[in-house]
C-alpha cells in the first residue's frame, strides 16, 4: 500500500484539512476488499451513477442507508438451503458486503434500483440558490442577480 504524505500541502492550505484526511481514510480502507465490483459513471454535469455487482442478493437483502456526505451499502448473507440438495462446490459469493461512498456537499441520492443482478443508485447533486454565484452591483444599492448558467448546462438540461 502506498501512503500520500500530504504535509506540505497541510501547511501552506486553510481549510482542507477534511479533505486529506478523507483521501487518507479512503487509502487505508480500500487496500483490501473490493467485493462486490462497482463503477461510478457521471451522466451530466450533476448527475453521478454507482453501479454495484451484486448476483444471488435480492432487493429484501440489500440496504441502502444515505447521510450527510456518506451513502453506505449493506447486503446481509442470506442462508439458503435448496431443498436439501449438498453443495459439491460454491463458486457463487453468497457474503455480506459494506461499501461507503463519501459524498460532495450537495449529493443526495435519486433514486435505486435493481435488476439483472445489479444495483444501480442514481446520485444527483443540487446546489442551493444561496450557494450559486451572483452577480453584485457596484455602488448600485443590494440588488443582486443570479449568474446564467453556462451553455453546457442548459444543453445537459434540456
Amino acid at each position: 500500500m502506498s501512503r500520500f504524505d500530504f504535509t506540505p500541502y497541510r501547511r501552506t492550505t486553510v481549510g482542507f484539512d477534511r479533505l486529506f484526511d478523507l483521501l487518507e481514510n479512503q487509502a487505508r480502507l480500500n487496500a483490501g476488499d473490493n467485493y462486490p465490483p462497482f463503477n461510478i459513471s457521471r451522466r451530466g454535469d450533476d448527475h453521478y451513477r454507482i453501479t454495484l455487482a451484486v448476483a444471488g442478493f435480492r432487493p429484501a437483502d440489500i440496504d441502502i442507508t444515505a447521510q450527510q456526505n456518506l451513502l453506505i451499502i449493506q447486503g446481509k448473507k442470506r442462508e439458503e438451503v435448496e431443498d436439501g440438495a449438498e453443495l459439491i462446490h460454491v463458486g457463487i459469493a453468497n457474503r455480506g458486503f459494506e461499501r461507503r461512498f463519501e459524498l460532495a456537499d450537495y449529493v443526495r441520492v435519486e433514486r435505486a434500483d435493481m435488476a439483472d443482478g445489479l444495483l444501480v443508485i442514481d446520485l444527483v447533486r443540487e446546489v442551493p440558490e444561496a450557494m450559486k454565484p451572483r452577480k453584485i452591483a457596484i455602488g448600485g444599492g443590494a440588488q443582486l442577480s443570479a449568474v446564467p448558467a453556462p451553455e453546457s448546462d442548459k444543453a445537459n438540461a434540456a
